[in-house]
């Protein structure tokens, strides 16, 4: 069981780093962790809190920042505390106190002797040089993101960490132990009390809010049961939690965690799609209205470029903004669009941070465009933008003369909403995905009208069938060149809406939705013919290199049956997800929900048959919700979002959805709000343990009324750790707080809508691995004997680390996410890090980096420069004097010089001449580029005067 409380101590980041104590603080102190008003301090027996005056702090920092008049003065004076005062020294000489407070909770008759592990160490260190006593001075101090006190009652855990900027704490309480044995104490406080279940620590500064407990066990059968707890004073003094009725045989369960809420500020933009960074950043993809959306400096395109009015709506562009890890930043916001209308369907980073965009644009000066086809309507786009969002890496447009990157019909070129066979729900006309392979290649499904679509030779279907097909296509890794395209589709409407690539055999899985009786399935498949009704589902296998279809199947019912999720787990299974109207198959499951109009399915890779197949949802005659994002992760459990406002909203009953409200839950409350009930109108996350054995979470995230909370159209993610990155068109008009503290947009400030960026961790992918290799500080795996390399976890959700380094050496076991070795032999060495958590659904997993130690060493000599004639001053010569190593002369790219004034050049070993443009000082640089020897790129520099002409 777990019983969880939070301080209100709001960090001034996202999250506290607890300090180790090496000396620099008193004996008794084991951790320190800071926030803005604030310090927490961690015992072996408990803990303390110092708070400072905010309102005091706020004046010193504005006093300190400003000069100080007799009035400022005299004001300052009339508002000073005059106990408990701490003074600060103000740089013009006004000395102003601050008023502090301090109490601590010591945990009555725990153990004296409970081990205290610290883990998540942070990056880095941090030296302490206080005063003159250099026997009080700390260097290399740790810090670290949780603390855990192990068994301070017999069966039961302490685990401090933070949570959505706050500081938590969780008693996690073993099957059999007796949560009744914690006693908190309380001394130095002014006060205790508790109301609506929550604790309040009143001090002569402010009061601390500790925020009503948690408590939560499994069920036997899969899901949660949330277990009454309450906060019962004693004495005035003493604090214990009052436990409702539990299965005592039951073990821990983790709680989600909301990492991050932002809008995007700015006017009205709707939120359209999202996806994560490779470091755990969000990018978020918008259309926009006007000039009002919060681009950056130094974005690609910071003005908006108008388009046209059609339909019911306003021209548009692309937004795209990305937040870092907390969301207290936008690291970049851009526009991306020409002359017409554009729409973001699908996002998909790189490793390397650089974001491919596929869409739909009506302008016939797209920026950068390549253009494949006609052009015609709208056509398919697809851009590459560079990590720091500045520019355009790659960007083609693709289409015939028809409407292409469009699902039947643009919604927001018609006068009324409509839905079709294949565009059931709001924000389907813009069903499309972009995914990319382990090697950067792009891969899109899409839809298309055109008959003179740019098919290429060889692709598996040629000509276009009747009405809409799918269309898929690969596109190479710097998104310059479209490498194969073909049609997918038969005698009817066809939308392919989503695609991913095996893992096992590199092949392309597509699905989506088809009205033909004719469409291209094969011999052996699990279901060969149409089924009825307005349309079936299909998934289809087609080999990377396009040429043909492998295997493909109708999945339907016999109503309406759509696929809006196609995933693999890591030994090359497919699973399908999407909505249907019919009776779907379950086979195999032992959790599901009778009449569920939202399925799963593990197929075979084949597409012979089921693994096994399952349904969730609300046994109404309609779905419940429409799907966006789908995930299985290493445990294989599957996870799923959606969102379920009543279509009425929208268009008086045109789309077919039920909502939200009764769908299978886990926990009594939304995870934004203390709301114990969905309005029917808000987004709703699942996941389903392995093999469909049972529920593993099941809520909801939204405000209170108002126009429901939506999805415009495109795809959101989840990230291989379980983490939802979800964009949202969030509007005014409701209640509930809908963000976390200290993003950069806590509040909608359109008057009407705009993109909601939401982050959840839902704990449940079980423990990874990501090893990264660091030679002098930089991401590399290529050097000198003896090389020292520095290796880290870039996961870090492991507990212990295992680095094998295939040398001969033995291996190194840590509790901290890095290591160093020094290989002292030229070779290959195959670097296996593997991370374990005991108490993870895998326990253990593996990832590899390749080191190459060479001894083929370039001996760097410092440059020469001189001037070529005393006249003429600004022009010179440099000499490159290194040494190549024996056998492996220089290349004529081997070196680039870089003269400090804009120009470069890349050469061999040779000289150089170099005409500065005026007088001054440069710094000349020699950076030996070529990757076949073991030093580069190691460089040499001079400062150089270049004096006037004579």
């Amino acid at each position: 069981m777990l019983v969880s409380s939070c301080l209100s101590l709001e960090a001034q980041k996202a999250s506290f780093e607890f300090t180790e104590n090496k000396g620099q603080w008193e004996d008794v102190v084991r951790f320190r962790g800071d926030f803005p008003t604030g310090s927490f301090f961690l015992h072996q027996d408990g803990f303390t809190v110092l708070q400072h005056s905010a309102e005091d702090l706020a004046r010193v920092r504005a006093l300190s920042h400003h000069p100080v008049s007799p009035s400022d003065r005299a004001l300052a004076d009339s508002l000073a505390l005059k106990r408990n005062d701490i003074p600060l020294n103000i740089p013009n000489g006004l000395d102003y106190p601050i008023h502090s407070h301090a109490y601590k909770v010591s945990f009555e008759n725990a153990s004296p002797t409970a081990i205290i592990q610290p883990d998540k160490t942070v990056d880095g260190y941090v030296n302490y040089l206080l005063g003159n006593e250099p026997e009080k001075w700390a260097s290399h101090v740790k810090q670290y993101m949780a603390v855990t006190y192990k068994n301070l009652y017999p069966g039961i855990d302490l685990r401090y960490y933070s949570q959505d900027g706050q500081l938590k704490y969780d008693f996690i309480v073993e099957p059999g132990a007796d949560p009744s044995q914690i006693v908190m104490k309380y001394t130095g406080q002014e006060g205790l009390r508790v109301e609506k279940k929550e604790l309040y620590i009143k001090t002569s500064v402010n009061e601390v809010k500790e925020l009503s407990p948690f408590s939560y066990q499994p069920l036997a059968a899969g899901g949660r049961k949330e277990v009454d707890c309450q906060f019962v004073i004693e004495d005035a003094t003493k604090v214990r939690f009052k436990i409702g009725k539990r299965d005592t045989r039951l073990p821990l369960v983790i709680d989600p965690t909301l990492v991050f809420a932002s809008f995007t500020g700015g006017g009205d933009n709707y939120g359209f799609t999202a996806t994560p960074g490779p470091d755990g950043s969000l990018f978020s993809g918008s259309i926009v209205f006007r000039n009002d959306f919060p681009v950056t400096i130094g974005a690609f395109q910071t003005t908006f470029k108008g388009g046209n009015k059609v339909g019911k709506n306003h021209p548009t562009d692309i937004g795209i903004i990305k937040f870092n890890t907390t969301g207290t930043r936008r690291v970049y916001t851009t526009y991306i669009g020409g002359s017409d209308n554009e729409f973001p369907h699908s996002l998909f980073c790189d490793p390397l941070g650089n974001l491919v965009i596929m869409g739909r644009s009506y302008s016939t000066d797209f920026p950068k465009a390549q253009l494949y086809g006609k052009g015609g309507l709208s056509d398919i786009i697809v851009v590459k933008l560079n990590a720091d969002g500045s520019n355009l890496l790659g960007s083609l447009k693709i289409g015939g003369t028809a409407n292409d990157g469009v699902n039947i019909k643009d919604q927001y070129t018609q006068t009324a909403y409509f839905s079709s066979s294949i565009c059931q729900n709001y924000g389907d006309e813009s069903r499309s995905e972009v995914v990319l392979d382990a090697n950067g290649f792009i891969y899109v499904a899409a839809n298309s009208e055109s008959l003179n679509f740019p098919v290429t030779a060889g692709a598996f279907q040629q000509t276009k069938g009747t009405g809409q097909d799918g269309v898929v296509m690969k596109i190479n890794p710097n998104c310059t060149s479209l490498i194969w395209a073909s049609y997918l589709g038969g005698n009817g409407d066809d939308g392919a809406f989503v695609l991913d690539v095996s893992p096992t055999t590199g092949n392309i899985y597509v699905g989506g939705a088809t009205v033909s009786t004719n469409f291209p399935v094969t011999s052996g498949a699990m279901q060969g013919s149409f089924a009825g009704g307005p349309a079936d589902g299909f998934i289809t296998e087609i080999p990377n290199d396009g040429t043909k279809i492998l295997t493909s199947t109708y999945l339907g019912t016999g109503l309406n049956d759509i696929v809006f999720g196609v995933k693999f787990d890591k030994k090359g299974f497919p699973y399908v997800m999407g909505t249907t109207h019919g009776n779907w198959t379950v086979v195999n499951a032992a959790y599901f929900n009778n009449g569920g109009k939202q399925f799963i399915s593990k197929l075979k890779p084949d597409l012979t048959g089921f693994v096994y197949s399952t349904v969730f949802g609300t046994n109404n005659p309609k779905p419940n919700m429409s799907p966006i994002a789908f995930l299985v992760d290493r445990c294989e459990n599957v996870y799923v979002s959606g969102w379920g406002g009543d279509g009425g909203l929208y268009n008086g009953g045109a789309f077919d959805l039920a909502g939200v409200d009764g769908m299978p839950t886990t926990v009594s409350r939304k995870i934004n709000t203390t709301s114990t009930r969905s309005d029917n109108m808000d987004l709703y996350f699942i996941v389903i343990k392995k093999n469909a054995a049972g529920l593993l979470y099941g809520g909801y995230y939204g405000q209170d009324g108002g126009l429901a909370e939506h999805v415009d159209g495109g795809t959101s993610r989840f990230d291989a750790q379980g983490a939802i990155y979800q964009a949202i068109c969030s509007c005014v008009g409701g209640k509930g707080a809908l963000t976390t503290p200290g993003v950069v947009a806590p509040y909608n400030t359109s008057g009407a809508c705009n993109l909601l960026a939401i982050k959840i961790a839902f704990n449940f992918a079980g423990v990874s691995s990501g090893v990264q290799a660091l030679i002098d500080g930089i991401k590399d795996t290529l050097g000198c004997v003896p090389l020292k390399v520095e290796f880290k976890d870039t996961v870090n959700n492991g507990t212990q680390f295992v680095w094998h380094y295939n040398d001969g050496s033995k291996p190194d076991t840590t509790s901290s996410a890095s290591s160093s070795h020094v290989f002292n032999q030229v070779g290959d060495y195959r670097v296996k890090l593997v991370s374990l958590d005991p108490s993870s659904c895998n326990e253990r997993d593996s990832s590899y980096v390749t080191i190459s130690v060479r001894d083929n060493k370039v001996l760097m000599s410092p440059i020469e420069a001189s001037k070529e004639a005393p006249c003429s001053a600004l022009n010179y010569s440099f000499k490159n004097l290194s040494v190549a190593p024996a056998g492996r002369p220089f290349l004529p790219n081997s070196f680039e010089w870089d003269f400090g004034d804009g120009n470069k050049l890349t050469t061999g070993g040779n000289n150089v001449q170099h005409t500065f443009s005026a007088p001054g000082t440069y710094k000349v640089t020699l950076t030996l580029v070529d990757p076949a020897y073991c030093n580069s790129p190691e460089k040499k520099e001079l400062l150089l005067w270049v004096a006037p002409k004579l």
